[in-house]
This record gives structure tokens, C-alpha cells and sequence, in this order.
């Protein structure tokens, strides 16, 4: 973690606060004191005190509310209401663990939760049912109990994540696998693409197509209309860990669309491209510019350009432009497969990522699109020994 990551403070997951406010209403229920920042156990092992914000008695059963924090590292579901409904079931031990209202529905193969299910992750289950266990444990109490997790906004929160686009319907998931948001750390993000890949591959697909956004991908999709819709993921600047993720469920082929900055930063082999992880290098450009022919006049331009932007529209007076973007991509492509065979440094957080049974060669590509949406390059990795 960086200086500046220390300096920030860390959230919870949506189902640390799932957990706590399970737990708080079964502390509730059983008439056991209820402190205001409840001990709350996380997937880890470890434990976080979890502020509560009430819980209300509705026939029969208890209500937890907690509001859902991410930290500096806001999400979709930073400040979200996240409910917990309680009844304890006398005969039979064990908690249950359910979703309700604003918890997505599971419609697709491929993810954690089997299609038909609520969409709780297996981790944030077995969190809430500990949680709720503890408190059983705590009076006594013989049997066992019924946890509904609900979120009030859950449905209109989802259109602001990728859960349609997983077939998750109705609602958000209730994710986390540590039980904490680290800052900055964007794994919410990286967790949606490795369930995107792993969505696709479920449904049979051997060639999944990456981009970096909604307007990327649309114009990717143009490019390769062959695809199915669920082949394409907006895996944003996770490029390391999307290769791996995409190698290890066993994808043979995969297709990155990018704009030039991220390009460039591909080319240069770093494995996260955010413009906070990732400074782009303007001397490397120059130097890939001159290696394919640029005049050195306009490569020393281009080492001082104030943007990538800049140093294309810069570059697209000479010559040699077509041969450089080629050589670019192909670069791309190479580390791509590259990171897909395990290669190079890790930097995507979510689990599951790295070299895994299903890993094999990858054959990678890279289009590169102008600002206007023009295919302006399109290389495989196998191009790079004849653009170099």
C-alpha cells in the first residue's frame, strides 16, 4: 500500500454490513445488550466493530439496519441501507441466511450462487450466519435462526453496477471476501470482471473481448460482431489480472479495445493503468516513435507532449504513424499474454487471480480506437517480431 493509501481510511463490504446487522437484530431479539459499534466478525477471521444504525422489533422477528460504508474508496453501494430481518427458529438449529427485497436474483451460470438464489456470495453467507451464530451462542439459545438481508434501495442502486450485465436481477449483491475496502483498492470492480469472464466461459464461450469502458466496448463490439454480447467485459484498468483471470478459466483467445493512452501504458507492460497507479511514459513513446520511423525532431516533440492526446495528434503528421500504432499494439498484445501465462507482477486484488488449473497459452490481441471511433490499429502478439 502507498503512503497516501495509509493516510486513508478503510470501509466494509456490504456483507460486513449484512453481518452486523444480522447480528444486531438477534442481539435485539433475545433482549441481550446492544452496543452502538457492534463486534462483528469478517471472513478473515478477523474482527471489525461495525457501527449500528437501529434495530426495530417487526412482528415476531427483529430489524437490523446498517449503513454501508466503503471508506475512501466509494462504490455504488457507499451509504446504502442494508436490513436484516431476524427470527429465531426453535427446532432447528443452524441459521439460514436468505435475500429479499433489493438483493439481486441470480439468472446465469458461472457466478459463486447458483442460478434461481439470492445473490449472496458463499463468503458473506457464511459471515452473516457467524455473525447471527454468535449471538445465539451468547444466550444460550438452543435452536437456531432466519436471517433475511434486504436493501430498500437495492434496485435502483444496481443500475449504477454491472449486475444486469451478469444476469443478477432485481437488486445488489452482497459481496466480500475480507470483509473490508481497502482505499482505492477498486475491488468491488475487479471482483464484476472476474465474475463477467467467469459468466461467459460458464455459457461456453472460448474468446472473451476486454475494454476499458461503455464506449470502448461499443465500439469493440462493432469491430467484432461475431461475439456475443457476454463475451464482451469492461474490465477497466485491471490488465494483469484480467489477462490471468481470463487464462485461468480457460479462455484460448482474448481481445483487448483501448483509446491511445491506455495504449501506450499496455505497450509499456504495466500491469494496472489508472492515471494514479500508472504515469504514462512519454520517453518510452518517443522511443517505440523513432524505432518505427519517426523523425527525431517530432520523436523529441512527443517526449514533451502534455498528454497522450497530445502526443498522438502530435505523431499524426508523420509517416511512420501507422507502422507506430501497429507496433504499439502488437506490444500490448504481448504483455497481455504475457500476464496471461503468469507472467510479471500481479495487480489485481479480487480473488481467484493468478495461474490456476484451467491456464493455458492465450492468444492475445489489441485494437486501438481514435477519439472519433476510428479502428486505428490491430495487432496480435505473434506481430510484434515484425513491427520491432
Amino acid at each position: 500500500m502507498s503512503r497516501r493509501d495509509a493516510a486513508l481510511r478503510e470501509g466494509f463490504t456490504t456483507g460486513t454490513a449484512a453481518a452486523a446487522a444480522a447480528k444486531a437484530a438477534a442481539l435485539s431479539l433475545l433482549g441481550l445488550p446492544l452496543p452502538g459499534l457492534l463486534d462483528t466478525p469478517l471472513p478473515t477471521g478477523e474482527r471489525l466493530a461495525v457501527p449500528v444504525e437501529r434495530v426495530t422489533p417487526e412482528r415476531g422477528a427483529a430489524r437490523g439496519l446498517v449503513i454501508k460504508d466503503g471508506g475512501d474508496d466509494p462504490d455504488a453501494t457507499h451509504m446504502a441501507a442494508i436490513e436484516a430481518v431476524v427470527r429465531l427458529a426453535p427446532k432447528r438449529p443452524g441459521v439460514r441466511v436468505a435475500g429479499g427485497r433489493g438483493v439481486g436474483r441470480v439468472t446465469l451460470p458461472g457466478l459463486p450462487v447458483a442460478p434461481g438464489e439470492a445473490a449472496i456470495n458463499p463468503a458473506p453467507r457464511a459471515q452473516i450466519a457467524a455473525a447471527v451464530q454468535e449471538a445465539l451462542d451468547a444466550a444460550g439459545f438452543a435452536g437456531g435462526a432466519e436471517a433475511l438481508i434486504e436493501v430498500p434501495e437495492g434496485e435502483a442502486i444496481a443500475r449504477h453496477t454491472m449486475n444486469a450485465r451478469l444476469g443478477i436481477l432485481g437488486g445488489i449483491s452482497i459481496l466480500g471476501t475480507r470483509g473490508t475496502v481497502r482505499p482505492f483498492s477498486h475491488e468491488s470492480w475487479a471482483a464484476a470482471v472476474a465474475q463477467g469472464l467467469s459468466v461467459a466461459r460458464a455459457l461456453g464461450h472460448a474468446e472473451i473481448a476486454l475494454c476499458t469502458g461503455g464506449r470502448s466496448e461499443r465500439l469493440l463490439r462493432a469491430a467484432l460482431p461475431r461475439l456475443a454480447g457476454r463475451c464482451f467485459v469492461q474490465a477497466a484498468d485491471f490488465f494483469a489480472f484480467s489477462c490471468r483471470e481470463a487464462a485461468r478459466l480457460g479462455f484460448a483467445r482474448l481481445a483487448w479495445g483501448v483509446f491511445f493512452g491506455k495504449l501506450v501504458k499496455q505497450a509499456q507492460g504495466l500491469p494496472q493503468t489508472h492515471a494514479r497507479e500508472a504515469p504514462l511514459d512519454l520517453a518510452f513513446l518517443a522511443g517505440r516513435a523513432r524505432a518505427a520511423g519517426v523523425a527525431e525532431a517530432l520523436a523529441e516533440e512527443t517526449a514533451r507532449a502534455n498528454t497522450a492526446r497530445h502526443a498522438l495528434e502530435l505523431l499524426r503528421g508523420s509517416a511512420a504513424l501507422p507502422r507506430l500504432l501497429r507496433g504499439l499494439c502488437a506490444q500490448a498484445a504481448q504483455h497481455a499474454a504475457r500476464f496471461a501465462a503468469g507472467e510479471g507482477a500481479d495487480a489485481g486484488p479480487a480473488p481467484g487471480s493468478g495461474a490456476g488449473p484451467g491456464a493455458g497459452r492465450v492468444l492475445a490481441r489489441c485494437l486501438l480506437f481514435d477519439y472519433d471511433g476510428t479502428l486505428l490499429g490491430d495487432a496480435s502478439a505473434g506481430d510484434l517480431r515484425e513491427e520491432d
